[in-house]
């Protein structure tokens, strides 16, 4: 992790998180305007146009909803680059709005690993499916982008048909989530498909076989008005519909639609600055 703080101020921040990793001291945010990700607006908030209404709700929307302060100067547009080996960016996750933050988790699983955190997992079995169901982190807070995941095994000499498959009259597996007030969804996150050659009717159609992973990532709200509907709880259900067709070589089956779940405790952001003594 790289900041526009002192090293006196990263180190009483470690210690009041209880951080482990290196954390480096961006002197004069050099390496932040190397990357060009240095947040202009702190100093407009005190030079000659504090008083735009335009540049007051940039500072609402990419700094503080209350307001910049002299010593934000030098911070970046928050996001997470993502080296390979050799140094090389290999992606990059950024927001719209300040307080919206990936967890690392749910990074992992957006680049196809499996999560950072230990999280156990709803088991589902239908006659043509295993399904395991489980959120990308334990515990979340408001602003963050997170996963919900659903590890999908068909059973042996089924298939389910992929995006693509409409177009031959099959129903596609998906996911399906109830609305909540204080969640925005995005589209599900499907992995890569093969083609299912079916003899009787010549017929090419993506599918899967074999075990394979449905995630959607979510946004719990980090406005005001989405924290103060959160303020006090301690944990999120979010549920919804798994839907889909199976079919083997000579069979397909009716249509399904199987009820899931999810559960994720619910932490608070710790806002105050750290102290460091003068």
């Amino acid at each position: 992790m790289i900041s526009y703080d002192s090293p006196e101020i990263i180190a009483a921040f470690s210690k009041q998180r209880g951080i482990t990793f290196p954390m480096l001291s961006d002197k004069g945010s050099a390496t932040i305007k190397r990357y060009g990700i240095l947040n202009p607006l702190p100093e407009l908030a005190f030079g000659p146009t504090r008083d735009d209404p335009e540049v007051k709700a940039e500072i609402q929307k990419y700094v503080s909803a209350v307001g910049a302060r002299q010593d934000m100067a030098g911070m970046a547009f928050p996001g997470t680059f993502v080296l390979d080996r050799q140094g090389r960016v290999t992606s990059r996750f950024f927001e719209d709005f300040y307080v919206e933050r990936n967890t690392v988790s749910s990074l992992l699983v957006k680049l196809g690993g499996a999560g950072g955190s230990p999280v156990s997992g709803k088991k589902i079995s239908t006659n043509h499916l295993d399904v395991t169901a489980y959120p990308s982190d334990a515990s979340i807070a408001v602003g963050n982008h997170f996963s919900v995941i659903l590890d999908v095994a068909p059973h042996k000499s089924l298939h389910v048909y992929a995006p693509g498959a409409e177009k031959n009259g099959y129903r596609v597996i998906s996911l399906a989530l109830d609305p909540h007030p204080q969640i925005r969804a995005l589209p599900v996150q499907y992995p890569a498909s093969e083609i299912y050659y079916f003899k009787p009717l010549k017929e090419r159609v993506p599918v899967f076989q074999k075990p394979f992973r449905l995630a959607e990532e979510l946004v719990l709200d980090g406005s005001l008005a989405g924290q103060e509907a959160l303020r006090g709880k301690e944990n999120l259900t979010i549920t919804g519909t798994l839907q889909y067709q199976a079919c083997d070589d000579k069979i397909c089956y009716n249509p399904v639609s199987v009820p899931v779940s999810w559960e994720v405790g619910l932490h608070a952001i710790i806002r105050e600055r750290p102290t460091v003594a003068k």
